[in-house]
Parts: C-alpha cells; sequence; structure tokens
C-alpha cells in the first residue's frame, strides 16, 4: 500500500469506531435518509447524529444532497460498509497459541538483512 492509501484507509477506520457511527452505517445501507430520519432511527440527539454523519462525510464514507431545508445524506463507500458490518456481524474464531508455537512460527519467517552502516 501507498502511504496515501494507508493513511485513507486509517482514516475510514478510524470514522467507523464508534457504535453510532456503525448504526448510521447501518442504515444508510437501506439508501438515502435525511438528518431527521435517522435521528428517529439511531439513539442520538439531531444536532449529535449531524455531527456523526459529519465525520463519515470527512472520511469519504457518505456525502449529503441538499433537499430545500433538508439534507439528506447517502453512502459513498456502500461496498465498504457493507462487507465491514458482514464482517462484524459473523462470528470468527479465536486462535491461541502457545508461546512455543509461536517461535516455530518465527523460524520459518525471513529474517530481514542487516542494514550496513558505512563508516
Amino acid at each position: 500500500m501507498k502511504d496515501e492509501e494507508t493513511r485513507l484507509f486509517a482514516e475510514m477506520l478510524k470514522a467507523v469506531a464508534h457504535p453510532t457511527r456503525l448504526r448510521i452505517l447501518e442504515q444508510l445501507l437501506r439508501g438515502a435518509m435525511c438528518v431527521s430520519a435517522v435521528t428517529k432511527l439511531v439513539p442520538a440527539r439531531q444536532v449529535n447524529v449531524s455531527q456523526h454523519l459529519a465525520v463519515l462525510r470527512h472520511a469519504g464514507l457518505a456525502d449529503y444532497v441538499e433537499h430545500g431545508a433538508l439534507r439528506c445524506y447517502y453512502l459513498l463507500r456502500p461496498s465498504f460498509a457493507k462487507g465491514l458490518l458482514d464482517l462484524l456481524n459473523k462470528e470468527h474464531e479465536v486462535i491461541t497459541k502457545s508461546k512455543d508455537e509461536v517461535l516455530k512460527e518465527m523460524e520459518r519467517v525471513p529474517k530481514p538483512a542487516r542494514a550496513s552502516r558505512g563508516r
């Protein structure tokens, strides 16, 4: 990954790392919604929902159109949102390893060459 991609991906992950924003993503997967409609479905006040939507927008996950006095939000990356929520909703096996198993794995991984120091 390039540095710019890594930064973008980190910003997207930070943006979704909040329970209210995850719920908003879930609602927006159903289609565009105005802030007032999102507020009815998410346990937060309208001003708070607007702030969460702004975070999603700044991370490049959502955007809005104005319809009169209403601001209606939609997902810019619906596949990302769906994939993330699908991944989070599935049960995943937790793997535990002993210290010896980890050390054996480390033996199989090539060690990086030491950089020579020019003097």
